[in-house]
């Protein structure tokens, strides 16, 4: 298992805010201390975000200016940006090479649609990685396991020949969206009372129809806010749910990255330790 980190994506925070440096930069740590390998990314061209989004929000996080009260603009955010969606490609094309990889960085991107930021996400960098790697990989299967919908994601891949997106997230909660499938967009809308069980059974459900378009590559957004003691949503996934989750993805046997999405309770870095064991087997 590879993972791409940088710590430039720790220069840049707001107080009180979810989306913190903190959480990268423990589960770091945390992953370093368990013996993981770290590879530094680098930052994505701006032909590869023209891939995903309109040059309007391009040219818009460049200049700063933007507004969004969840999305704030700082100083230096559109290098860091990049940087975290070149991570996802480099992740992208390094597992097309036979590793397993994923990408510890921030911002995350999954709320980012074609011509908007939102949700803490500048650009999508799932799904910017996907299409900068198509060509090579063929079919492209996403795997949003965020306890948010992507919304992003969605807009941008629905309807794309070649891709698929499975999202299964908590519903009602932000962004509202994803209350129904789709075209090539499939969604599982799971209430706050869903069990672990529960949880992981529509996961089956899903990965059924996944293995039924027969991709060539899994892109997973992971989402760690599904945990149970997480502070803004509420659904009850364990710490183990999430070795099990990456151990049904590892069973697909096709090649496989992930990038972190949400996840903003003091035990992410276990969360995404147990996802990592299950996953890289």
């Amino acid at each position: 298992m590879k993972i791409f980190f940088s710590e430039k994506c720790l220069k840049y925070s707001q107080i009180g805010h979810p989306e913190s440096p903190v959480r990268v930069q423990s589960t770091y740590h945390f992953l370093k201390n368990k013996g993981y390998e770290f590879i530094e990314p680098k930052p994505c061209k701006d032909d590869d975000i023209l891939l995903a989004h309109t040059s309007a929000l391009l040219d818009s996080v460049r200049k700063e200016k933007f507004y969004d009260p969840d999305t704030p603009s700082f100083h230096g955010i559109f290098n860091i940006a990049k940087l975290s969606a070149g991570s996802a490609v480099d992740a992208a094309e390094l597992c097309l090479k036979g590793e397993k990889t994923f990408s510890l960085m921030r911002p995350p991107g999954h709320h980012a649609t074609k011509n908007g930021l939102g949700g803490f996400c500048y650009f999508n960098n799932i799904a910017i990685a996907s299409l900068k790697v198509k060509k090579d990989a063929g079919r492209v299967a996403v795997i949003d396991f965020d306890c948010h919908h992507g919304n992003g994601t969605e807009d941008i891949i629905l309807g794309k020949k070649d891709f698929l997106y499975l999202s299964l997230h908590q519903s009602p909660l932000y962004p509202g969206t994803g209350l129904v499938s789709r075209d090539n967009c499939i969604n599982y809308p799971l209430s706050p009372d869903t069990s672990p069980e529960e949880y992981l059974y529509s996961f089956q459900a899903g990965l059924k129809q996944v293995e039924k378009f027969n991709p060539d590559l899994l892109a997973v957004s992971a989402g760690f806010d599904s945990y149970r003691l997480d502070p803004i949503t509420n659904l009850s996934l364990e710490k183990e749910t999430y070795r099990e989750i990456g151990s049904m993805l590892a069973d697909m046997n096709t090649p496989s990255f992930a990038v972190l999405e949400g996840g903003y309770s003091t035990d992410l870095a276990e969360c995404v330790h147990m996802f990592l064991t299950g996953f890289g087997v």
